[in-house]
């Protein structure tokens, strides 16, 4: 499959002017209000819609805030015919009286056009090889047709509905057909469709534009389309995201964790019979929230950020609990009946972050207090010890002692890199406590040999082909900084994670969609990861390898850093593509999980927004690290 060829063909259509579709949504708006039929003679599409009338249907919506979208289609012998058939459907429609058409801002107007359709074998439809058989959602679509019945879902359908997959897909469009009535199950259905041969099936692709106050937004996956890397767009969005989190803040500190754009829902999917006043909430990711808040203070100096990021400091500071060892302070949070190795570390992340950066040391007591907890959570060997209480051991009691099947039990493998970051801000930055700063390094040497070396040999199968273990990157990049502590092998570790990662990353010329560029994946032909988590380690990598003043290779990780954030460009929920969702003012300025899911969790946004302001300082090589 030729991805170059097609890309330079979508890429073509998006670079030309849209000054001709301006005309067109200014007609059809006219035309709702007014009922009279638009006249297209005078106005050049023949550049954007090549027109056939035996393939090129057109679906026409409209969106508006607080009201369900209207969409019809048609397809007659010209494209006039075709326009005026699919207004003629929207104004008799039920609820069109609910639209104000003639307001710009609020009433959206979206046209889709086939380009291609092709009849399929449905079974033989697949999602993770690059050929002609692959569904991919939000670039193609599916059109059923049983007689002179036809259903159709569009390639647009999958960011509107929040989809994800060929199986929300066939889904969504199966429950417009008569066998809806046969059975409430998914499974059921699906294989009634497979069996029923009076159904065809026809894989199509389409393009769309969308209105947006007088312009005209061409639309690829049913979004804005990012085509470079911008230093400028990469600030706004981080800026954006970060006030999206302090608009969302609740009064006791804690962020707003989850929202589903689509429904104006607070329900996670992970967690869907919680309550709505007892949503699931995370203490850990609350944390990572606090530290966007103070990485946007270090950037811009505005105290509002500070203010708020000691608020949610506060909440962590009231789940904290005391214990004492060796008649020493220690604390940990203690959040959902549990207390976590990486709730400890990143408390202690957060509040070193804020003590470098606001030079406050109102959290001295709680940061003393966690590290002298991290570190009586290590064994003799190096092993950090995952939970300190876990409901289901020992009745809920601290795990003082574990066996060796309870400790690989309640393994994690993301906490220890937490701790040991959260230990190296500690040592590096806390100078007030010289006997405790030297205890910490000592039993930071043993963790790090044991978890660069001997975690392969012990948890073998919690290793993945695409490496996940950014905040161990970022523990080692933190260290590098202390005196005689990196080693080589911490060094290949960061490296070899980082290469890694660049080998499964999409390029321009092995992926045939434009927005997977950037994205990794675990085996070629997985939809994409638009990951800011692991690039949180890629950019890691970059600033470890730039204070060793290995610049060939800080080059390298720089330019995969910077292809990376273009791809999480797609993510953002800016004003102009924000009209799908129910309620768009109050997802501006959000990150998504995906490029179709419409759902949105602190650290959706946390880990996107602190690559992205890290990734940013790259732009000044002189200034200080941040």
């Amino acid at each position: 499959m030729d991805f170059t060829y097609q890309n330079d063909n979508t890429r073509a259509f998006f670079a030309q002017d849209f000054n001709e579709f301006n005309k067109i949504f200014d007609l059809i708006r006219n035309s709702l209000i007014s009922g009279e039929e638009i006249d297209v003679n005078n106005i050049n599409l023949s550049q954007y819609i090549d027109f056939n009338p035996n393939l090129t249907r057109v679906f026409i919506s409209i969106f508006q805030s607080g009201v369900k979208h209207l969409r019809v289609n048609s397809l007659k012998d010209d494209l006039q015919s075709t326009f005026n058939a699919c207004i003629a459907k929207l104004r008799s429609a039920e609820r069109f009286s609910q639209f104000d058409i003639s307001d710009k801002d609020n009433c959206r107007i979206m046209i889709e056009w086939v380009i291609s359709r092709r009849e399929i074998i449905p079974k033989k439809l697949i999602q993770s090889k690059f050929n002609s058989l692959r569904f991919e959602i939000g670039i193609n679509g599916l059109e059923l047709e049983k007689g002179r019945n036809k259903y159709f879902y569009t390639p647009t359908d999958a960011v509107v509905f929040s989809h994800m997959g060929l199986t929300n897909a066939l889904n969504h469009l199966l429950r417009k057909t008569p066998i809806k009535s046969l059975t409430n199950k998914f499974s059921e259905r699906i294989q009634l469709y497979y069996k029923d041969k009076s159904y065809k099936t026809f894989l199509t692709t389409t393009r769309a534009v969308v209105s947006y106050q007088n312009n005209c937004l061409p639309l690829y996956r049913c979004n804005k389309l990012y085509k470079n890397f911008s230093y400028d767009t990469l600030i706004e969005q981080f800026n954006s995201s970060i006030n999206w989190l302090i608009k969302n803040m609740q009064s006791d500190g804690r962020f707003l964790y989850y929202y589903d754009c689509t429904e104006d829902s607070t329900k996670d999917h992970e967690h869907p019979n919680r309550p709505e006043n007892n949503r699931y909430y995370n203490d850990l990711r609350h944390c990572g929230g606090a530290i966007s808040l103070i990485r946007a203070y270090n950037y811009s100096g505005d105290e509002k950020y500070l203010n708020y990021a000691k608020k949610a400091l506060d909440f962590t500071v009231s789940i904290s609990k005391r214990h004492e060892i060796d008649n020493k302070e220690c604390f940990y949070p203690y959040y959902n009946r549990k207390s976590k190795l990486g709730g400890v570390g990143m408390a202690l992340i957060a509040m070193m972050q804020y003590r470098i950066f606001s030079k406050d040391t109102c959290y001295d007591r709680y940061i003393k207090g966690y590290v002298r907890h991290l570190l009586s959570r290590l064994t003799p060997e190096g092993e950090f010890l995952g939970y300190y209480i876990h409901p289901n051991y020992h009745n809920g009691e601290p795990l003082t002692s574990l066996s060796d099947s309870e400790r690989m039990e309640t393994f994690s493998f993301y906490y220890p890199g937490e701790a040991l970051l959260g230990l190296g801000l500690f040592a590096n930055h806390f100078k007030d406590d010289a006997d405790l700063e030297k205890l910490t390094a000592e039993k930071t040497k043993i963790a790090m040999d044991w978890i660069v070396d001997e975690r392969p040999k012990y948890y073998s199968q919690l290793f993945t082909p695409l490496p996940s273990d950014a905040w161990l990157m970022q523990a080692i990049e933190e260290w590098a900084d202390y005196p005689d502590f990196i080693k080589q092998n911490h060094i290949d570790f960061v490296y070899n994670d980082a290469n890694e990662m660049m080998k499964r990353m999409y390029t321009k010329n092995n992926s045939p969609y434009i927005d997977f560029e950037g994205g990794m994946y675990y085996n070629y032909g997985d939809h994409y990861f638009p990951d800011g988590a692991r690039c949180e380690g890629l950019i890691a990598a970059y600033y470890l390898a730039n204070k060793l003043a290995n610049n060939d290779f800080a080059c390298k990780v720089l330019n995969a850093a910077k292809l990376a954030a273009t791809c999480q460009f797609q993510l953002y929920n800016s004003k102009e593509t924000s009209f799908v969702h129910k309620i768009p003012d109050k997802t501006i300025g959000a990150i998504r999980f995906k490029a179709t899911r419409q759902w949105v969790r602190v650290d959706s946004i946390q880990h996107v927004a602190c690559f992205f302001i890290r990734l940013y300082w790259t732009k000044y090589p002189m200034c200080k690290k941040p």
